[in-house]
């Protein structure tokens, strides 16, 4: 490795600075009601948002000092942990929360395995890319091992259920194939193939009529023809980023947090930001995360190997994909799924992940040549 080290990143300090810092206020503002109400403690999100930005914080600054190349020794045991993390919430270990498993814990903690599997997923196959990256031309030897690999955690996520996580793993798998030298009419190939598994898999949900997913979709469609169940998600979201206007009611003074859409803080946090910030709000959100895509992206093309390439891409790719999932959500532009919005809604173990990665991304950055063609 090169001796002599660029100073760090400031642009992706400071995007992720500015989105932590807003996202406990809105979590404190979009869950103050809901708190009161349901744990006697309008301060119950706050306290706990808070101390999971310290550690977040202690994460962030780890990986940033953590060379960048050491986490190839530890990605079999990251995969590892996080395969028997998945499996273990299936298991009578689990918590089940409004119908799902999705968390294992002890007490007031708690972890949520498929959130690891994000992280294994970026470091593990950026390893094996890089030891076989001779290899990654052929389909067989270079293509299908990831294949079955994201079969594997796509099955156990799905299980749980939780279809939109287990699409963002596999869609940060592929990315990384891709990027590590996959030819490009595999990609188009397999691109076409899942793109028909996914429409088929919703077109028979939708014809069937059965089940959770269906009224999502057919919700989707016309939110309006049930505003009081299946499409209430929607409705409310909508009605509160119209409401908002250009400057918005006011940090505090969102009406639809009172109850109307359901945990504000979570997977709707954009729409209350909407509502309280009006368009500039929502506006000023996207630039800070294009901005942070964008030195992504610039990082993962000037990285100095392959591996920390990959790595780059990997964090782009899952920030991308779930920024544009969770604000396709609150516009309702797609079914109503649980993605929480990265850095800025509620959930601990979401924004430590986010944290540790956005720490291996200042990490690369300070042994990236920007001044190479």
């Amino acid at each position: 490795m090169a001796k002599k080290k660029n100073p760090y990143d400031s642009t992706i300090t400071l995007s992720v600075a500015a989105l932590v810092v807003i996202g406990i206020i809105m979590v404190f503002s979009s869950s103050f009601s809901y708190a009161l109400v349901n744990f006697k403690d309008g301060y119950f999100f706050l306290r706990r948002v808070t101390v999971w930005a310290l550690i977040g914080t202690c994460a962030m600054y780890f990986c940033a000092r953590f060379p960048y190349w050491k986490w190839k020794k530890f990605a079999n045991i990251i995969l590892l942990v996080s395969i028997v993390l998945l499996v273990l919430v299936l298991t009578p270990v689990g918590r089940e929360i409004n119908g799902a498993k999705r968390w294992i814990g002890v007490g007031s903690f708690s972890v949520m395995p498929s959130e690891v599997a994000k992280f294994a997923a970026i470091i593990y196959v950026s390893t094996s890319i890089t030891r076989k990256k001779e290899k990654m031309q052929s389909f067989f030897y270079g293509v299908v091992p990831y294949l079955l690999f994201i079969g594997l955690f796509f099955g156990l996520i799905y299980k749980q259920p939780d279809f939109s996580t287990a699409f963002v793993v596999s869609v940060i798998i592929l990315s990384l194939v891709f990027v590590g030298g996959m030819k490009l009419s595999h990609f188009i190939g397999l691109a076409a193939t899942g793109f028909a598994g996914i429409v088929s898999m919703l077109t028979y949900i939708m014809l069937s009529g059965k089940g959770y997913k269906a009224k999502r979709i057919t919700s989707f469609l016309d939110p309006w023809a049930d505003p009081s169940n299946s499409g209430f998600q929607a409705v409310q979201s909508l009605l509160a980023l119209g409401s908002g206007g250009l400057f918005g009611r006011g940090l505090g003074r969102s009406v639809q947090k009172h109850f109307y859409l359901p945990e504000p803080q979570n997977d709707f946090i954009f729409a209350i930001i909407g509502e309280e910030l009006g368009f500039l709000g929502g506006v000023t959100i996207l630039l800070l995360f294009i901005i942070l895509i964008w030195r992504g992206v610039r990082i993962a093309i000037n990285a100095p190997d392959l591996f920390s390439c990959l790595l780059a891409t990997g964090f782009v790719a899952m920030l991308s994909v779930q920024v544009i999932i969770n604000i396709a959500v609150a516009t309702s532009s797609m079914p109503v799924t649980g993605m929480p919005l990265p850095f800025i809604s509620f959930g601990g173990n979401s924004l430590v992940i986010f944290m540790a990665t956005a720490g291996i991304l200042l990490n690369i950055s300070r042994h990236t040549n920007f001044d190479r063609s």
